[in-house]
């Protein structure tokens, strides 16, 4: 069985995420920084620090930023999601409807969303999944070429 824990169900890959990437790098030169300068010293005397610290330290570790859409992660009312559990499909590439006009309606944001369903769907799964962790390896992410959401 291919461990899909790291496949979300729309066809998006979560190490080429931010939270799993970039983000925790960033998090950590932060909290090195802060550390350097001694807050954890002195800034416990700061409001809310305490709070803050731990989330710094989260974001630190991507194990701890988001398990991912199949362990309760990512976006809570996702009509993706929900719509695959009720149809029961692990993986949206692979249902008859792809790309539905949830799926073209996401790829709006996340360009490579269908592209990369198709490719998925061509290969397997499995070598679907090798590929994306090789982009991850090499340091892509989503977030070098996601479009910004329409905020009008």
């Amino acid at each position: 069985m291919t461990d899909l824990t790291y496949v979300t169900m729309c066809g998006l890959h979560c190490t080429l995420c931010s939270a799993h990437k970039r983000t925790p790098a960033q998090a950590q030169a932060l909290k090195t920084t802060l550390e350097d300068e001694g807050m954890p010293d002195w800034g416990a005397n700061l409001p809310n620090f305490k709070p803050f610290w731990d989330f710094l330290c989260n974001l630190c570790d991507p194990d701890n930023v988001c398990p991912g859409c199949r362990a309760g992660g990512g976006y809570p009312a996702c009509e993706i999601r929900k719509c695959a559990q009720a149809r029961k499909i692990e993986l949206c590439p692979l249902c008859d409807d792809f790309p539905c006009d949830k799926i073209q309606a996401f790829a709006h944001i996340y360009p490579t969303l269908i592209i990369d369903g198709q490719r998925m769907k061509k290969i397997g799964v499995e070598a679907w999944i090798v590929e994306q962790n090789e982009r991850a390896r090499r340091g892509v992410i989503y977030a070098d070429f996601r479009i910004p959401r329409d905020t009008t």
